[in-house]
């Protein structure tokens, strides 16, 4: 009964990590929205508002993944309540969260590209 206590609070743990992860990914997200609006304002010509777009449109689809990952998260963590308090068995848990991992694992490699990208896009264009 121990080990399953532990074993369900480190589960616990690493949704925590995930679910702060993606609040500081979403409070970049603010800032980078914030940034395209200052380079939109010096009216480059199309091909730059065709870039800043694509980066528009690129975050509400991140944006949208976030709360798909969001609610997984706060799923997750309700089972894990559901099973201290019924006393499940760990391995069905175990095998979720390699799943939720996996989701994290891409969602932050492609949040990370779509950052240096825009990195570079505004060291461009804003100087």
């Amino acid at each position: 009964m121990e080990s399953q206590l532990l074993f369900l609070s480190d589960l616990n743990f690493n949704l925590e990590v995930w679910k702060r992860e993606l609040k500081f990914q979403e409070s970049e997200m603010d800032y980078f929205e914030e940034k395209l609006e200052h380079v939109a304002l010096r009216k480059f010509g199309n091909d730059v508002m065709r870039q800043l777009e694509s980066f528009q449109n690129k975050i509400i689809r991140e944006r949208e993944v976030m709360g798909h990952l969001r609610h997984k998260l706060r799923m997750k963590k309700r089972e894990i309540a559901q099973a201290k308090f019924e006393n499940k068995r760990e391995p069905v848990f175990h095998e979720k969260q390699v799943l939720l991992k996996d989701e994290m694992k891409v969602f932050v490699k492609m949040h990370y590209e779509l950052k240096e990208d825009m990195m570079d896009f505004f060291l461009k264009y804003l100087q």
